[in-house]
């Protein structure tokens, strides 16, 4: 976040810096607005292990049994284990105070449904209407709810992991593995997980207490020591969660960044291999590299807008096996309807396992496409009711290109891509670019930034 923007509300929660846009006070009507608009029942409540969960998380808890509903609390806790506590215990609803990936100064709420997924874009407009008009539904005194700990809350969700793979052959392979959990909400799970599947492990950042040792972002850049350390270990592959541990970013043997982008591609590749047949969904900003494999193995893969909610309802639509997004998030409907590292962990554990083979080989057989991301300030033209008029013109100047308005817009030709919109979490427009070499996408998002700066002071 930044050009003086300190909070957001997007369709599945609120995002903001701490004491400058986000306070005790914001977060308890949003978790007010929350409860009112929910069914009967309980709520779950985590968080990621930022600095700012202690004073939030009260806050939270007491607002919801202010609203007539007991809190089931879960302490520090992943993302997607939050999700599966929901679907689990029967809950109304879950929130997770976590700001994700963002720097250590921000925090947030992230809201969940019944079934164990964030809120869809009604859901979420319909919160935003409730605060607006400050529409509270208080409890009287008889009807207020109380706080309820929840006891080993990783118990279930491990298990469910478990379930997708072939334990006893990733055990046979005792893989040595890195995991650096940033002090986030993963690596008592991840800890956990890996010491069931029989791995020696050394864990980085494994105490949620939010003292972050590098920017929490798991990029090339954020990971470089991380990244010398997996090889200096004899590991065989690190990986690297966000603070709450729904995406996942990956190391090979050699100490070489995989990243985010590759890492759906990988879980997908297992699950190919092991026979598994359906329809794949990704958000229309995620790399083409998957799409030949599932090609060949007549799964079919749908697009859908960005936004974890998009890629759930077209994955329950559509009957999916697998969905996520570029930024190392992969769902898994075994699991849960949420983006999940520990099922990438699993994933790509059973993998080398199943092949024999190195991390790097593996990766070295992906296709090679090159993708560049590249942001910049929110044009005046990007107004809601500007931005379609910028977009025709963009569009008429790019007419071979196959166009998808669904979400900002996207360019498609057979050798790249392009995909131009609005963040959802920060006051800027993302371009991103994919294409078969490096200098072909980097000219390809130049042009279209050219293009966004000459519509945005047209």
């Amino acid at each position: 976040m930044s050009g003086g923007v300190t909070r957001i509300a997007s369709v599945s929660g609120l995002r903001g810096w701490v004491g400058r846009g986000l306070d005790p006070v914001i977060v308890a009507e949003y978790a007010a607005a929350y409860a009112s608009e929910l069914g009967p029942g309980s709520v779950v409540v985590g968080h990621d292990g930022r600095a700012s969960a202690h004073l939030f998380a009260p806050v939270v808890a007491a607002t919801l049994n202010a609203c007539g509903r007991d809190a089931l609390v879960a302490g520090p806790v992943a993302t997607p284990t939050l999700g599966r506590l929901v679907v689990d215990l029967g809950a109304a609803g879950g929130v997770q105070i976590s700001a994700s990936h963002n720097p250590p100064e921000y925090n947030g709420l992230k809201l969940f449904q019944p079934g164990g997924m964030v809120l869809g874009p009604d859901q979420g407009e319909a919160v935003r209407t409730r605060l607006e008009r400050r529409d509270f539904a208080w409890s009287d005194v008889g009807g207020l709810g109380r706080v309820r700990t929840i006891e080993d809350p990783d118990a279930a969700h491990l298990e469910r992991v478990l379930g997708i793979v072939d334990v006893d052959a990733i055990r046979a392979s005792a893989f040595r593995v890195a995991l650096d959990a940033c002090h986030g909400a993963g690596g008592r799970l991840g800890g956990e997980l890996l010491r069931r599947l029989g791995c020696a492990t050394t864990i980085l950042g494994a105490v949620p207490d939010g003292r972050y040792e590098h920017p929490p972002e798991p990029t090339a850049d954020n990971l470089r020591r991380f990244a010398a350390l997996v090889p200096a270990l004899g590991a065989a592959v690190g990986f690297a969660q966000d603070p709450d541990a729904d995406r996942l970013a990956i190391i090979d043997e050699t100490g070489r960044y995989i990243g985010e982008e590759l890492t759906v591609a990988l879980a997908a590749m297992h699950m190919l291999g092991s026979g598994a047949r359906g329809p794949i969904v990704l958000n229309l900003s995620t790399s083409r590299t998957l799409e030949a494999a599932a090609l060949r193995c007549d799964c079919g893969v749908v697009r859908t807008p960005v936004g974890e909610i998009h890629v759930v309802n077209a994955m329950r639509n559509r009957g999916a096996i697998l969905g996520g997004e570029g930024n190392g998030g992969v769902i898994d409907p075994a699991v849960g309807y949420v983006r999940d590292s520990f099922v990438a962990i699993a994933r790509v554990l059973a993998l080398m396992a199943a092949t024999g083979r190195r991390l790097s080989e593996l990766v070295d057989e992906l296709p090679r496409l090159a993708m560049i991301k590249k942001a910049a300030r929110m044009p005046v033209a990007l107004a809601p009711q500007a931005a379609g008029h910028l977009f025709d013109r963009i569009a008429a100047r790019w007419a071979d290109a196959a166009i998808d308005r669904r979400d900002g817009l996207h360019l498609s030709w057979p050798d790249r891509w392009a995909h131009i919109r609005a963040s959802n979490t920060e006051p800027i427009v993302r371009v991103i670019a994919e294409a078969e070499s490096r200098a072909a996408a980097e000219t390809l998002a130049d042009e279209l930034l050219r293009d966004l700066d000459a519509g945005g002071h047209a």
